[in-house]
């Protein structure tokens, strides 16, 4: 007879020593896989707003098409890898490697993968906490009612705070003009320049000039270095830089004749372009030059940074529009934005998708920088539009002739009919500058009478993030000499700047061979089809007619063929007795003998 076999001594550990080893140990691999995928079928559950914040925190960035766009990359090099510089037993090994993957690194990555998707839901929930302040747009209660109609008077006068109606303002400076503005990161301080040498600093809150003095020479631009303390004043032949006493700090000799000032904060450089079509970027920490670029495209007046990458787009005469970064001594990329009329101004918004140029041809066209394509563009009255600019909203503000025209965020996606608001400087155009003011629902304007302010409701962010450098604007002078300092050491190299920020770190793609080699194929690609564009158009222009077919009446009774009418039912009654008729005659004819008289005396008879 068999024994039963003995229970076994091994027992399950107690819940809570479970508890304290998956504490210390952390979660098993496939409950971390599980984990994970929980985690993505509640983002993708989510709207789409908020989708967007989690996948922002997540990526990093905004910009989730340029990582795709590598990971496509790095997908087509490991399929077809350059393995002619590798050994034999290299190569074996490198299959071997792929045959069998690497077990604890995927685990590693899952896990690393997850608890980012976990830190970026985290930090969009705390970013809804935090951000209690939402950008507020005015809206009608009614349909008769449009935004339009509201005036700067009815604003200050109805419906605005006190605090805020003292945005609203005019400062006749008719001596000095025309004049320019500009803002510091900050938004507390305006920068105001006379072309007849006038310079003055504006403090936005206490509304009292901070700083005053005169120049015996004209002014083409200036703007503020990394904060308010410092600015740069492009004069007759050189740039000057002084400080916010009016003092004469340094003189720029290589920089001579700028239109064009854009000054970028995260990696302190001053770049500068003027009339010989130069472009100049000037170290203002150390003060050295770190390039000089030929654009080869003659006067530009045109300069705009995008704030996404921190590249230079500038907008020449000919309407093409460059894209330039301190390290390539060639543009990035070339764009034909006007064709035969030249760039007067441009914007590009926070984000860096869009991309807004106003061209002598007064129209203003919206490109979306992830195709450099068109999307659409508006007419301008009044003039061609001479300056441009987006809120921190995605406000977009036009000024054109003596008028300035505002569009909502949704302009820049989509063609809207009307705009958002409008104001009208009489007899003070055309207007020299249009700039939003940061953190607030106020717009600068410079004109040749001097300076007016207006409130635009929800132009300006209303959430401030005392971390990034410079844009506090309660901070005092202590706070400012630490920003300083944490500036100038997380101070980026301007090698960094490129077209996708986020490749800075990463894996390099591919060898130099494979990088020209996609790019020619790209361009191969591009160059057939547009040969057949043009081929297809050619054989449809050139299609061969008999004469008379292309004129406008034989167009238009091939187009009415087919419409059946009352006229047209007429029209074939008609046509049928005159056959029958026709053939009547004829017999008629036939049985008397067919005389040629009388042949072409019917013949004659339908035209009488």
């Amino acid at each position: 007879m068999a024994k039963d076999n003995p229970p076994s001594t091994k027992s399950k550990a107690p819940p809570h020593k479970k508890q304290a080893a998956e504490l210390t140990r952390g979660k098993t691999h496939n409950e971390l896989i599980s984990h994970g995928k929980s985690l993505k079928k509640d983002l993708r559950a989510l709207p789409a707003e908020q989708r967007s914040k989690i996948l922002s925190h997540f990526h990093g960035s905004e910009r989730d098409d340029l990582s795709k766009a590598r990971l496509k990359n790095l997908k087509q090099d490991d399929k077809n890898r350059d393995t002619s510089k590798l050994s034999e037993y290299q190569v074996k090994s490198l299959n071997k490697r792929k045959a069998k993957p690497n077990m604890a690194l995927q685990r590693q990555m899952h896990r690393r993968e997850t608890k980012r998707l976990e830190n970026a839901m985290t930090a969009a929930d705390a970013e809804e906490i935090l951000h209690t302040h939402t950008a507020g747009l005015v809206e009608v209660e009614t349909d008769m009612e449009k935004t339009i109609q509201l005036t700067q008077h009815n604003l200050k006068n109805e419906h605005l705070e006190e605090n805020v109606a003292q945005n609203i303002y005019d400062l006749d400076l008719n001596e000095y003009g025309p004049y320019k503005l500009r803002y510091d990161r900050s938004g507390r301080y305006a920068l105001l320049t006379g072309n007849r040498g006038h310079v003055s600093i504006v403090d936005q809150h206490s509304m009292s000039m901070k700083t005053e003095f005169f120049l015996q020479d004209s002014i083409r631009d200036a703007c503020f270095l990394h904060n308010g303390s410092m600015m740069a004043v492009s004069q007759e032949k050189n740039v000057f830089i002084y400080d916010e006493e009016g003092v004469e700090i340094h003189r720029l000799d290589g920089h001579r004749r700028v239109t064009g000032m854009e000054f970028l904060p995260y990696h302190w450089l001053l770049a500068t372009v003027g009339s010989s079509g130069v472009l100049q970027y000037q170290d203002t920490s150390t003060g050295n030059l770190v390039s000089q670029h030929r654009t080869k495209l003659g006067p530009c007046r045109a300069i705009c940074q995008n704030p996404f990458n921190s590249v230079l787009h500038l907008g020449h005469t000919n309407g093409t529009v460059t894209l330039w970064s301190p390290s390539s001594s060639e543009y990035l990329v070339k764009m034909l934005c006007h064709k035969g009329s030249p760039i007067t101004s441009m914007a590009i918004d926070r984000s860096g998708r869009y991309m807004a140029t106003g061209g002598g041809d007064s129209k203003v066209k919206i490109f979306d920088l992830r195709m450099f394509k068109e999307v659409h563009s508006y007419k301008t009255y009044g003039g061609a539009p001479t300056c441009l600019d987006i809120s921190q909203t995605g406000i977009l503000g036009i000024g054109h002739g003596c008028h300035t025209t505002f569009m909502r965020p949704e302009a820049l996606k989509v063609k809207m009919k009307e705009p958002y608001m409008k104001h009208q400087l009489s007899g003070k155009g055309p207007l020299e500058s249009l700039r939003f003011r940061p953190f607030e629902d106020a717009c600068g304007i410079g004109h040749s009478g001097g300076i007016s302010s207006i409130v635009i409701p929800g132009s300006g962010e209303p959430n401030l993030d005392s971390m990034e450098h410079f844009t506090n604007p309660y901070m005092d002078t202590k706070q400012r000499r630490e920003a300083e300092v944490r500036s100038l050491l997380e101070k980026l190299s301007p090698d960094m700047i490129a077209l996708d920020p986020d490749s800075v770190g990463g894996i390099e793609e591919s060898n130099l061979i494979q990088r020209q080699q996609r790019m020619r194929d790209l361009a191969e690609e591009a160059d057939a089809k547009k040969a057949a564009d043009r081929e297809e158009a050619k054989n449809k222009k050139d299609k061969k007619r008999m004469r008379g077919r292309s004129k406008i009446a034989k167009k238009l009774g091939r187009k009415n063929k087919n419409i059946v009418d009352e006229n047209m039912m007429k029209l074939k009654e008609l046509r049928d007795q005159e056959k029958a008729e026709r053939e009547r005659q004829s017999q008629s004819t036939t049985v008397d003998g067919g005389d040629g008289n009388v042949m072409r005396l019917l013949r004659l008879k339908r035209f009488c």
